[in-house]
């Protein structure tokens, strides 16, 4: 028999996928490791999602790696946290940048301390050219601060009540130029936004698993993929059953 080539059974590819990487700590707890090896499990795990995206065919993959609320944390997670960071950065940027890899940061980076903040400047300005895939890494991140950012830079700009439209909001985001996400993952069971690209994910399909991140592999991806390709998407409008049903009652 030839061999099945990953993608057949999946029916429709999202092109922009986001996920909250969460469930860290739990996967640490779980096998009686302080927190900051699961945070490592967790950035190492990235890797092979990654590379089944750009098997899968997705365009745009976003992931939550540290929001503006993550602060809040001990200092000393807090601090390990941005070292795995500035490590993941240095250590895969020149493979990512091999394969195609375009990275875009959303966030405000001028609140990052240094080494980090010019390892992503670097990252940016390296991989900008890249169409492979776009890596999108929300780092100091918050949906509410993001719309707030946006309408700051609308009144700075001086744009008048009448001119403000949707699109005039979307193109003053962090992710402007980048397409909304269709799916959008949480991991670890947890059922909550949690402030994650609230404007963009206004009509993202979301899918919920209780698969702990540092386990969430090429399979689980592709189960939530599967997932995905078997609902309808309305936007808003009505399903194609209750239109082909309201046509039968005519």
């Amino acid at each position: 028999m030839p061999e099945e080539k990953p993608n057949e059974q999946l029916l429709n590819i999202p092109r922009h996928v986001a996920i909250i990487m969460d469930g860290n700590g739990r996967w640490a707890a779980r096998r009686h490791l302080p927190r900051i090896a699961g945070h490592r499990a967790g950035t190492e795990n990235l890797r092979q999602v990654i590379k089944a995206c750009v098997e899968f065919g997705v365009e745009v993959l976003t992931i939550y790696a540290f929001s503006t609320e993550n602060w809040k944390r001990p200092q000393d997670e807090v601090d390990g946290l941005m070292q795995l960071l500035g490590e993941a950065v240095e250590k895969e940027l020149n493979e990512l940048h091999r394969q195609g890899t375009r990275l875009i940061h959303l966030g405000r980076l001028e609140q990052l301390k240094e080494p980090l903040k010019s390892r992503i400047k670097h990252a940016l300005e390296l991989t900008r050219n890249n169409s492979r895939l776009t890596l999108c890494i929300a780092l100091n991140y918050g949906g509410r601060d993001e719309i707030v950012h946006a309408v700051q830079k609308i009144l700075q700009e001086k744009i008048s009540p009448d001119q403000l439209t949707e699109e005039t909001i979307s193109q003053h985001l962090y992710s402007a130029g980048i397409p909304d996400p269709d799916l959008v993952i949480r991991t670890s069971g947890e059922m909550r936004t949690s402030n994650f690209l609230l404007w963009q994910s206004a009509y993202s399909e979301w899918y919920f698993t209780p698969v702990l991140w540092p386990d969430f592999g090429k399979e689980e991806l592709r189960k939530a993929i599967l997932e995905y390709g078997k609902r309808e998407r309305r936007f808003g409008h009505r399903s194609s059953i209750e239109q082909e049903y309201q046509s039968h009652a005519q």
